[in-house]
């Protein structure tokens, strides 16, 4: 991974590896709303909604829990994202 600004978070990731399928977010799940693209926490696996959904639960987990890193859920996307120092991390191999 290339460390696309100055991210001081990734000692502290614990979870890599996507759920198994099917993959949805839970919050949306749990109140009848729907999900544009799915991004997993890097700390505690917790898959929610991108910002450019309705409800953006991933950003929410992040206020609430402060857990700085997500990575999309998405086939064929290798990112990750710091809220903290708002950073892309990306694999440019």
């Amino acid at each position: 991974m290339t460390n696309g600004g100055s991210c001081t978070h990734l000692d502290t990731i614990e979870v890599t590896e996507l759920p198994e399928p099917p993959l949805q977010c839970e919050e949306c799940v749990k109140i009848g709303g729907y999900w544009m693209h799915l991004r997993m926490c890097l700390t505690c696996g917790k898959v929610g909604c991108c910002d450019n959904s309705p409800n953006r639960h991933a950003s929410a987990h992040f206020e609430e829990a402060g857990h700085p890193l997500i990575r999309s859920a998405e086939p064929h996307e290798d990112w990750l994202w710091c809220f903290v120092d708002r950073v892309p991390i990306f694999d440019r191999a």
